[in-house]
């Protein structure tokens, strides 16, 4: 898989999340490892959800692992506390609003 459609597939995956009660600015940056390597960023922020493939400079997370391990993780067949414990998911930044990316996934429509 292509950087080009690992992201393509990540932000559809993120298009039907509903962000409309999310009230703090979140800014989420993952980094990919191995295939389909590269950086993109997700944000909520006023309600609306921004998925853009950029490096984040004012990022409050930045999450590191391969593109399967992040396609389960967006598709609810892993979870992200579990994929961090086992070292398939690195976390840089705020834990409390890491733990939020739980939430973001599970409230996909």
């Amino acid at each position: 898989m292509t950087y080009a459609e690992l992201f393509s597939e990540i932000k559809g995956m993120l298009a039907d999340a509903d962000v409309s009660h999310v009230e703090e600015h979140l800014a989420y940056q993952f980094n990919i490892t191995g295939e389909g390597e590269g950086i993109f960023y997700a944000e909520i922020k006023e309600g609306k959800l921004y998925v853009e493939p950029y490096e984040y400079f004012d990022r409050d997370v930045i999450f590191t692992c391969s593109a399967d391990t992040l396609l389960k993780i967006m598709a609810g067949k892993k979870d992200p506390v579990l994929a961090f414990t086992l070292g398939q998911l690195k976390v840089e930044g705020s834990i409390e609003k890491a733990l939020k990316l739980k939430e973001l996934v599970k409230d996909r429509k």
